[in-house]
């Protein structure tokens, strides 16, 4: 029996679910580090912002920030829907004036923000 059908049928569909998510090449990114530092904190919210210099990460989110808050985070792995709802919480307790900012620039009619303030917003 010839194997390569098969293999390229399973890779074909492996290419397919793929394509349904973001890339996780920067899942093993800890958030943790990031939001606890206020200097990279800031230096991603620059660069989101388009007010400074961005790392690989954070061109890769700024090119999906907006997909990802419209769509509830549908292309989003695991990983990401898990850091992105820290993040989130983290900005609406902690950092309310970049929070704001955000939501000005990425949904100034706070179509979506309401909804993960209203989800993240209490402790």
């Amino acid at each position: 029996m010839n194997l390569l059908p098969i293999v390229v049928i399973v890779a074909a569909f492996t290419v397919v679910a793929r394509a349904d998510t973001y890339t996780d090449r920067y899942d093993s990114m800890n958030v943790d580090d990031v939001i606890s530092n206020k200097r990279l904190l800031v230096a991603y919210i620059k660069c989101v912002m388009d007010n400074g210099r961005c790392t690989p990460e954070g061109k890769e989110l700024k090119t999906h920030i907006t997909d990802a808050l419209q769509s509830g985070c549908a292309k989003c792995t695991q990983k990401q829907r898990h850091a992105i709802k820290k993040v989130i919480k983290h900005l609406i307790h902690n950092e309310k004036d970049y929070w704001s900012q955000l939501v000005d620039k990425y949904d100034p009619h706070r179509t979506y923000s309401r909804m993960y303030e209203k989800e993240l917003g209490s402790i």
